[in-house]
């Protein structure tokens, strides 16, 4: 199961985990895990190069971490908004089938 965790403090984001393989199908083939690393990776680049945002990411063995030690500007905010807003979807669609769950959204406030 892919997991992504959002790290927010009272509504402001700070940052996300992503980590596992959906196994919704044979590597290559995985639509699920395909579709959550597009959304994240592809937020991560808009965010770099569009709304010019520092952030400390990391990726080690299938696991990317996030994390924003400032307050985001509001280009971030919307980015992170839009990659929930895809997220949210593939969750709905393919969080849970025939008792197997391939993917779950957290939304975890932190301090």
């Amino acid at each position: 199961m892919t997991t992504v965790v959002v790290f927010k403090s009272k509504d402001r984001y700070k940052g996300f985990t992503c980590a596992g393989h959906a196994e919704f199908a044979e590597s290559g083939k995985d639509i699920v895990c395909a579709s959550i690393s597009v959304l994240v990776i592809n937020t991560l680049n808009a965010i770099e190069k569009f709304a010019d945002e520092r952030a400390e990411v990391t990726t080690e063995d299938g696991v990317i971490t996030c994390r924003f030690s400032n307050e985001i500007n509001d280009k971030t905010k919307l980015l992170l908004d839009t990659m929930l807003l895809g997220l949210k979807d593939i969750e709905k669609n393919y969080g849970a089938r025939k008792r197997k769950k391939y993917f779950e959204l957290t939304i975890k406030e932190v301090d």
